[in-house]
């Protein structure tokens, strides 16, 4: 996956990573002093990070429903709140076109694939993904302090499968023909005849 965080911008940037959609948005981050070391384990409880992950989803995921972005965008770090909720949903409507819906990130548990984690800058950043069927929902998201709360600082969505498929073999009598395929469309397969016993 493209490191998000290392492309600094002022504006909101939607990404495309290979054929899976990404969408993403990065608020302006500052500048990192040059001394500083990696990243630093997050204090931070189970409850505190799920809090933190739900909200920004499913505040994602209802702007998506009804093309409001205000909410996500309130939610926000005042470098995140620098873009405009009109700004959001051009970022975000390809997720509004294709339907995406995150609804199942309140139900079910994230998991992590960067724990917690403070970073040079001060920031908090944290990345997984929601199993389910048929697609998950991976998310990579950045943090600010302000007043004593994280506030979102930068956020990627983008649908994965949801388990590591393997590729069909062909059956006899079938041949496998490649098609132009969406994100979530099968490969397909034409039936090849078999010659008539003589």
């Amino acid at each position: 996956m493209v490191n998000l965080w290392v492309r600094r911008v002022l504006v909101l940037i939607p990404l495309v990573i290979g054929a899976i959609p990404s969408y993403g948005v990065l608020a302006q981050t500052p500048q990192l002093p040059p001394a500083q070391a990696a990243p630093k384990s997050a204090q931070i409880d189970r409850n505190g990070v799920l809090i933190l992950i739900r909200s920004a989803l499913i505040a994602l995921d209802q702007g998506n429903k009804t093309g409001n972005y205000t909410v996500l965008r309130d939610l926000g770090a005042p470098g995140f709140q620098a873009n405009t909720a009109a700004r959001l949903a051009e970022i975000f409507v390809a997720q509004r076109r294709d339907n995406i819906d995150l609804s199942g990130v309140a139900v079910l548990d994230p998991q992590l694939t960067v724990l917690p984690q403070i970073e040079p800058n001060g920031m908090l950043r944290m990345a997984g993904f929601f199993p389910s069927v048929p697609t998950q929902v991976n998310f990579d998201l950045l943090y600010a302090p302000v007043s004593g709360q994280w506030r979102l600082f930068g956020i990627s969505v983008n649908l994965g499968q949801a388990a590591p498929t393997a590729p069909n073999a062909p059956s006899p009598g079938i041949e496998a023909k490649s098609a132009p395929t969406t994100k979530n469309s099968p490969p397909t397969a034409a039936v090849k005849p078999t010659p008539a016993p003589k």
